[in-house]
């Protein structure tokens, strides 16, 4: 774990190792000034010497600006390389989730990916600066003042070795019972981030139908396992500072009877015994090691937190997404013909591997419109996923072109087979902006011609700003026919091969509907059009209606043919027109 967060760091190494020498110096400086004390008190003030005390007085107000210069360069150099390394690994994870394919992400859920990338990489940052700063001034701190201490007096300074066992075993004992509770904490952390999420995603549904009592318990239940399981952690961690404090006051307790007791026996000579400056000093010392202590107990705690939001960190990064690009990959797509041989297909996370497409045999022609409908969960949409790579067929294959897609560049792949997924997404930006994502150097031109074949041309046209006329994210100041024909356009622009429209034309009128079949007829008659519909209207016309029903194609043929030979096809179609044939064609 420790080694993939590491690479992480990258150019803030130098700022790290600046920070850790820097804070050297600060350690170097501060051991120093209980040793100028003794000597100003043994040689100075005891001896009555106004020029030794002067020089001392000169020295240790220099050691002292000395530890602040380097305390704080040491903060400036730890705040920039803890910094820099969370924007890193916000940057690598990111970065990874982006090559995630569909199936990654289902594993992860989107709230889990959100905490990840916000909660934990901030716990990650903090406790990587007090590394950085803490977890080498502490060790550096204890070393030199226990060998400083040695040096005044070996028998004294036993004791530190003594009370360090204690609280070695204390802090132990502290962090094997909290990071459990951290590890439920993180979890119960996703589970908060989910429902805020849903609930601001639908709080038109949540004001709609008077729910908000309801996702007010529910948050509250989850916010208040939080505030359990913190309450609990904390309570542990909190005999960290009484176990410290005991330790710090029970060894200034033993030095000062100890120590006193031997200047009394020797008068206070230091020759031939202890100095009431080298006392001082030991006990300068003494809370200087335990301090130093504290700060490693509390560096414990941090990796204690810390170290949950690393595995989740780490899990993220090690996820090996499942679909990639092969090696000596197609980088081009010949015609948008279409072929499944033998598909089996399922999803591996929540369904324990049940297959959604079984036994799929299909071909379609480039430049053919293709009908799909069946009823909900009868694997629609999981047909069309699997011709642009979104999920890779279990058994069996997919051809693009006569090319099996796992062969395929996923870019050339994706650039040739435009979706327009059933939840339709546009993104916070201009109209113009939103459509570019079809093609990033589309000229005005093609834009606009993209939005007359999609039907979206007129509507724009009545903003006042027209085509810069700002999107809210999600689209939410636009209806949802509306945001439809846009994602369409978008599409369109990609120029495809295969054009896949999920359900695409559901909020909009059957004259609208028929228009934008009309227009694809006649201006793109040579790319592939698959069709997922509801209404028989939209997919009466095809070259080709495919029936699904359980993950089968249990029908296929045109609209003369299944009226002849699919009941589900007559009874949809008998349904919906209600025995007058015109309703299927009203536009």
């Amino acid at each position: 774990m420790v080694k993939k967060l590491m690479e992480s760091i990258r150019e803030q190494k130098k700022n790290s190792i600046l920070a850790m020498v820097t804070i050297s110096g600060e350690v170097a400086f501060e051991v120093i000034i209980p040793l100028l004390m003794a000597n100003l008190i043994d040689y100075g003030i005891d001896m009555g010497d106004m020029g030794y005390i002067v020089k001392m007085g000169i020295v240790l107000l220099l050691s002292a600006l000395g530890q602040l210069f380097c305390g704080a360069i040491s903060g400036k150099f730890a705040a920039i390389a803890s910094s820099g390394f969370a924007r890193n690994l916000r940057h690598d994870m990111f970065y990874k989730v982006q090559n995630y394919s569909f199936s990654n992400i289902d594993k992860f859920s989107t709230a889990s990916i959100v905490t990840r990338l916000t909660t934990d990489v901030t716990n990650l940052q903090n406790t990587y600066q007090m590394i950085i700063r803490m977890a080498v001034r502490s060790p550096l701190m204890a070393i030199f003042s226990l060998v400083a201490a040695f040096g005044i007096d070996a028998k004294l300074s036993l004791i530190f070795l003594a009370i360090i066992p204690v609280l070695v075993l204390g802090l132990y004992f502290i962090m094997t019972r909290t990071h459990p509770i951290f590890e439920r904490v993180f979890r119960t952390y996703d589970k908060l981030n989910s429902v805020v999420q849903e609930n601001l995603h639908g709080i038109r549904v949540v004001k709609s139908f008077v729910r908000e009592d309801h996702e007010n318990k529910k948050f509250t239940a989850i916010s208040e396992n939080i505030y359990k399981d913190f309450k609990k952690a904390e309570q542990q961690l909190a005999w960290n500072a009484p176990l410290m404090q005991l330790c710090m006051y029970a060894a200034v307790l033993l030095l000062s009877w100890f120590g006193a007791r031997t200047i009394v026996a020797c008068g206070g000579d230091a020759a031939t015994g202890l100095s009431t400056g080298e006392l001082l000093s030991l006990l300068s010392y003494a809370t200087q090691i335990l301090m130093s202590l504290m700060g490693l107990s509390m560096i414990f705690v941090m990796l204690t937190m810390s170290r949950t939001s690393g595995e989740r960190v780490v899990e993220l990064l090690n996820e090996t997404p499942d679909i990639t690009t092969p090696e000596n990959a197609v980088k081009s797509v010949p015609d948008g013909s279409i072929d499944f041989e033998h598909v089996q297909f399922s999803y591996r996370h929540g369904t324990e591997g049940k297959p959604v497409l079984s036994d799929i045999n299909l071909h379609i022609p480039a430049g053919a419109t293709v009908g799909v409908i069946g009823g909900t969960g009868s694997s629609k949409s999981s047909f069309v996923q699997l011709i642009s790579r979104l999920y890779d067929v279990d058994l069996g294959a997919v051809k693009v072109g006569g090319i099996d897609v796992r062969k395929y560049d996923l870019d050339t792949l994706r650039g040739d087979v435009a979706m327009v997924l059933q939840k339709n997404v546009l993104f916070s930006g201009t109209i113009k902006d939103n459509l570019r994502w079809g093609d990033e150097n589309a000229t005005d031109e093609e834009i606009h011609h993209a939005c007359q074949l999609a039907q979206a041309d007129d509507f724009i046209q009545t903003f006042p700003k027209g085509y810069d006329t700002y999107i809210e994210q999600g689209g939410t100041n636009v209806s949802g026919g509306q945001k439809q024909r846009l994602c369409i356009a978008r599409a369109l622009l990609k120029k495809p091969k295969i054009l896949i429209l999920d359900d695409s034309t559901s909020a909009v009128d059957t004259r609208t509907d028929a228009l934008i079949r009309g227009a694809f007829a006649k201006e793109i008659p040579n790319t592939t059009k698959i069709i997922i519909a509801q209404r028989i209207a939209s997919v009466q016309g095809a070259d080709m209606i495919l029936v699904l029903d359980d993950g089968k194609i249990v029908s296929c043929g045109t609209h003369d043919e299944l009226m002849q030979t699919s009941p589900i096809y007559r009874e949809v179609y008998e349904s919906q027109t209600k025995g007058d044939p015109d309703n299927a064609t009203a536009s």
